[in-house]
């Protein structure tokens, strides 16, 4: 590791995988949840994508015994469905943002590929469609786009808990419970792609890695993509404290957990990438770029771009060595903002949608 980068880890301190960055909403639920919506059903004893006739609750209330299932839908657009799900797994009702596509319904005959989108830390699942154009972008791609809540600090994980498991188990969540629903009762298929940003990009690989078969794309736009190098486990540590969380309960000391650690490290996993089309970028310093308007000020989340090139870098010669392509894209100047992570997400849109066969 260079001196340069010892210097900037030593002053990392800022919690940069859930610090939101400028423009960032850090609203924990949504309000319009609490307009009630019609429906009905019954509970069933195994998951069911069908909402239950009790029509009160809301996003981060406690789940309902038994397991997960959808409670309530509210439909935004003509795209734009948003479920509520009761987790088990996370032991929180939880809520789930598709984006649809023409010619969908429920009973249709057909499934749908489908395309994961994972948000930063300190946001929630509104995030890609209160920030980006992704509505308009996939208007015609013949795939359903979800976006589902990760929490402010999940980091996308089944949290150690000093070896008592979840909850909040935010991977069972997410590629189980939320996989299988959507499976069960939303017509969705077996062909998927997962991108993220920031903390959501850590998710994309790790999720790719822990899963194989499971992803054919995995996106990752500024995220940490490697958990054990020098100087990590303190940042990523320092970020739970900063949400009030135990820095330990996420994965346990680095030293005397170390499997843990490695089980949750994408370059440990690395392998477990081949036939995965890889798409990482960053910028390489905490510097404006060419899409900060000018006399932007300088915000401390932007110390996330040296850090995920950092570790970028590194699981890049760990994918050349096990001779996996990649395309890893380090842009030099640039914050750590929308801005840049929409134009990666749209300079990697080529290869998710030959990964869907959309």
């Amino acid at each position: 590791m260079s001196s340069s980068m010892r210097r900037l880890l030593a002053v990392a301190t800022v919690p940069l995988l859930v610090l939101s960055a400028p423009g960032v909403s850090t609203a924990r639920a949504d309000p319009d949840w609490s307009i009630v919506p019609e429906g009905s059903a019954q509970p069933s004893a195994k998951p069911t994508a069908q909402p239950t006739r009790d029509t009160g609750h809301l996003p981060w209330q406690k789940a309902l015994p038994g397991p997960a299932r959808v409670v309530r839908e509210r439909r935004l657009d003509a795209r734009t469905l948003d479920i509520l799900i009761s987790s088990p797994s996370v032991g929180r009702m939880l809520p789930v943002r598709l984006l649809l596509p023409q010619g969908w319904s429920k009973s249709a005959r057909r499934t749908w590929p489908v395309l994961y989108l994972l948000h930063g830390g300190a946001d929630d699942y509104t995030s890609w469609t209160r920030m980006t154009d992704v509505s308009a972008h996939t208007a015609d791609l013949d795939a359903i786009v979800v976006m589902p809540e990760a929490g402010r600090a999940g980091n996308y994980t089944d949290w150690y808990n000093g070896g008592r498991g979840g909850p909040p188990a935010w991977a069972t969540f997410h590629t189980y419970e939320v996989r299988r629903l959507l499976e069960v009762g939303y017509r969705a298929g077996g062909r998927r792609a997962i991108a993220g940003l920031s903390m959501g990009a850590y998710g994309a690989v790790k999720y790719a890695a822990r899963n194989p078969g499971m992803f054919r794309f995995a996106g990752a736009y500024s995220g940490i993509l490697a958990t054990r190098l020098p100087g990590i486990p303190a940042i990523i540590m320092n970020a739970q404290a900063s949400e009030k969380q135990d820095p330990l309960a996420l994965w346990g000391d680095p030293k005397r957990n170390k499997r843990v650690w490695a089980a949750n490290d994408p370059l440990a996993l690395a392998a477990n990438l081949r036939g995965v089309a890889l798409y990482l970028s960053s910028g390489t310093n905490s510097f404006n770029g060419p899409l900060d308007p000018p006399g932007s000020p300088w915000h401390p989340a932007h110390l996330g771009e040296p850090i995920s090139a950092y570790t970028g870098k590194a699981l890049s010669k760990r994918l050349k060595q096990l001779r996996i392509p990649h395309t890893l894209h380090l842009y030099g100047n640039g914050t750590h903002t929308w801005p840049y992570w929409i134009r990666e997400f749209k300079s990697s849109y080529p290869m998710i949608r030959k990964a869907l066969g959309a």
